[in-house]
């Protein structure tokens, strides 16, 4: 298996662009990337940026306006000029809350994305048949809300080179960089979560592999990790909940049905994550695995252990943002498995539900967890975002206020900070 992107010439059109692109995509020298500080062996916290005890995974609640602004937009009733005042408005009130909250690592709350992985179709030409079910599709669970299921848009593919027309976070960091001082963190999708894009029977005239449309996508999200950096970013977080699907027999089989099996989603399937942690070198990334967030309900169930092997241990990020709400995700055994020089953001409190965790439920939480990796490599999140799509959760404004309050006492009281 080749050690980076595949060198196959990748056909992403730049913006403006009538002609394919002719260039090979970056490989790096004996000496690795530039600007990356060495990790092993032995790791050490004064090597790593970003040491927060405390952080939320990444999408905040839309406000109601804002929600409707984007449906009023979508029926062509405002201009493009009043709605992106509304993101404006919506991404100042969730910097100020995060503000108020005393949070250490602050996100624009996804305010601008419909879905935290659908900006790769908004910003790229080439895709049919995206709808917001593009996101939500799947059989979906909950005790409290009750079971829904949601078909995959038939006409769901790509079908066309990729042209890029606008990049897909930059806006969304230059903006939130401006309205605070502490530390922001971007969110990315894992390049291989897009396989959901490809299709055996569709995508064939534009790709005829999976590995084809991976190397473009793959280059679209190694321009996207450079151009943040360049704008001053230091902290991006790349989300794979593709990962810990794969344990679960029937999206198993979805995902080897694009061609790749299991265990190359979890060989070559992280070197392309690897490959776009490499392009965004120096800052510090964050690498976040649930179990499907949407509309309160979930995917799948299991631990980590069938894939925390390759999963904890080939990955290059720094901090992994794991889901641990309940009983689904499993034991913290497999922690004994993520590297000496990895953080592990343990996912302790729900976003599915209104229900306040009480205190004592989380610092016992962390000392079993304590007793797996050491606890000054432990720092607590929640399991998810709040709003994974635009619809968002079954829970309240203030139970989202109350969770981000009571992640950053127990981070003062338990983790020091």
């Amino acid at each position: 298996m080749p050690a980076t992107v595949p060198a196959r010439q990748p056909r992403v059109k730049p913006p403006g662009s009538t002609a394919p692109a002719h260039r090979p995509p970056a490989v790096p020298g004996a000496g690795g990337w530039p600007g990356v500080l060495p990790r092993r062996p032995g790791w050490d916290a004064g090597l790593v940026a970003i040491t927060a005890r405390v952080e939320h995974v990444g999408s905040l609640l839309r406000p109601p306006f804002l929600r409707d602004a984007r449906a009023a937009r979508a029926r062509g009733e405002i201009a493009p000029a009043e709605f992106k005042a509304a993101e404006d408005r919506a991404v100042r009130e969730a910097v100020a809350l995060q503000d108020e909250l005393d949070l250490p690592v602050v996100g624009d709350g996804e305010m601008r994305r419909e879905s935290f992985q659908a900006e790769l179709t908004a910003a790229c030409d080439g895709f049919g048949g995206v709808s917001l079910d593009a996101w939500l599709w799947g059989m979906w669970h909950s005790a409290e809300v009750g079971d829904a299921t949601i078909e995959r848009p038939p006409d769901l593919a790509v079908t066309a080179a990729l042209h890029k027309h606008r990049n897909l976070a930059a806006e969304e960091f230059t903006f939130l960089r401006g309205c605070t001082s502490r530390q922001t963190k971007v969110t990315l999708p894992s390049p291989t979560l897009f396989a959901n894009l490809w299709s055996p029977e569709k995508s064939a005239g534009a790709y005829p592999s999976l590995d084809a449309f991976m190397t473009d996508v793959v280059e679209v999200m190694r321009e996207e990790a450079r151009e943040l950096v360049r704008l001053g970013c230091t902290y991006i977080q790349l989300d794979a909940p593709h990962y810990p699907l794969l344990i679960d027999p029937a999206w198993r089989a979805f995902y080897e049905a694009r061609g790749w099996p299991m265990q190359r989603w979890l060989t070559y399937g992280i070197e392309l994550d690897n490959a776009v942690i490499d392009a965004g070198r120096p800052a510090t990334f964050g690498f976040h695995l649930c179990r499907g967030n949407q509309l309160s309900r979930w995917l799948v169930a299991g631990g980590y252990d069938p894939i925390a092997g390759p999963v904890f241990g080939k990955v290059r990020a720094d901090r992994l943002l794991l889901e641990y709400d309940d009983e689904r995700s499993g034991t913290f055994d497999a922690l004994r498995l993520v590297p000496d020089d990895k953080i592990v953001v343990l996912g302790l409190v729900t976003t599915k539900t209104s229900r306040l965790e009480p205190a004592q439920e989380l610092a016992s939480r962390l000392r079993q967890a304590s007793t797996r990796i050491g606890p000054e490599r432990l720092a607590i999140s929640p399991q998810c975002g709040f709003a994974t799509s635009a619809a968002g959760n079954a829970i309240t404004p203030e139970a989202q206020r109350a969770k981000l309050a009571l992640l950053v006492r127990t981070a003062r009281d338990l983790l020091g900070t």
